[in-house]
């Protein structure tokens, strides 16, 4: 058993995982030979994708400061991937020290990175679990004693369903997730499309061997994501031109990721 309990899990370094490429594709080190060259296949036919997870990940951090200033003090990240600073919590946590937040990833190499960067005692804490068993997630003990659901949370989905097929019910698990949340949350999303690009399915093809495929969705689809909750301006929108900070790149219109933030009403 592992320190939370749960039963130690094989690492799996013989298939690109999309923790491992996002990293790659951002400039990590927390890689494996398999992932980086999974990333060159993806830039080789869709070569915005540089500039998109950058765009996603400026897209994540503007939206904490948003939840933040809104008033919440809890944060539940599905599919948090390999830490990259600044992390959810420091950027959370520098806008209003205590802010609690719970990561889940089904990687164990993520889990065992962030395990040697967070403090398990204190606000912050990482939950090896799976997306697509979501009631798992909210009763998971760890996640429970990081996060109050009584008081409003922030849930984010960063990323994360596009690797969820059809067949898993993705509609199903982000309800699962927002019933479990009271009024006064936020879901914070993004998800891959192919709006912007006459063919992605050599894109796609680069995760069929990946240990989860690439669903790409169009904007009416993700919208659907957020039944119960309002979303708020500017609504969902590619993620560079979600309330940017700066001047979008060059290219921002190409970008294939779509990004809103909403409330949960009562």
């Amino acid at each position: 058993m592992t320190q939370d309990g749960t039963h130690p899990v094989e690492i799996d370094t013989s298939k690109p995982h999309p923790a491992r490429i996002y990293d790659y594709l951002l400039g990590g080190k927390d890689n494996y030979e398999v992932d980086r060259t999974a990333g060159d296949q993806l830039a080789a036919v869709a070569p915005e994708v540089w500039i998109s997870v950058r765009a996603n990940r400026g897209f994540l951090q503007r939206a904490v400061r948003h939840v933040i200033d809104s008033g919440v003090r809890q944060i539940l990240d599905v599919g948090t991937g390999l830490p990259t600073s600044p992390n959810v919590h420091e950027i959370a946590q520098e806008a209003a020290p205590g802010v609690r937040v719970a990561y889940v990833d089904n990687d164990p190499i993520v889990k065992a990175h962030a395990d040697a960067l967070l403090n398990r005692a204190g606000t912050t804490s990482i939950v090896l679990a799976d997306l697509r068993d979501p009631q798992s997630v909210v009763e998971h003990p760890e996640v429970r004693r990081i996060i109050d659901f009584d008081q409003p949370v922030a849930l984010f989905l960063v990323a994360i369903l596009h690797f969820i097929r059809d067949a898993e019910e993705p509609e199903r698990i982000v309800a699962t997730l927002r019933d479990a949340l009271p009024a006064g949350s936020f879901l914070v999303l993004s998800h891959a499309t192919d709006d912007f690009a006459d063919d992605r399915s050599e894109a796609q093809a680069v995760y069929n061997n990946a240990t989860a495929t690439m669903n790409l969705r169009p904007r009416a689809r993700i919208e659907q994501f957020f039944d119960g909750f309002e979303l708020i301006e500017p609504g969902l929108i590619q993620v560079p031109f979600w309330r940017p900070d700066a001047t979008p790149p060059e290219g921002s219109q190409d970008i294939g990721f779509y990004g809103g933030v909403a409330v949960k009403k009562g």
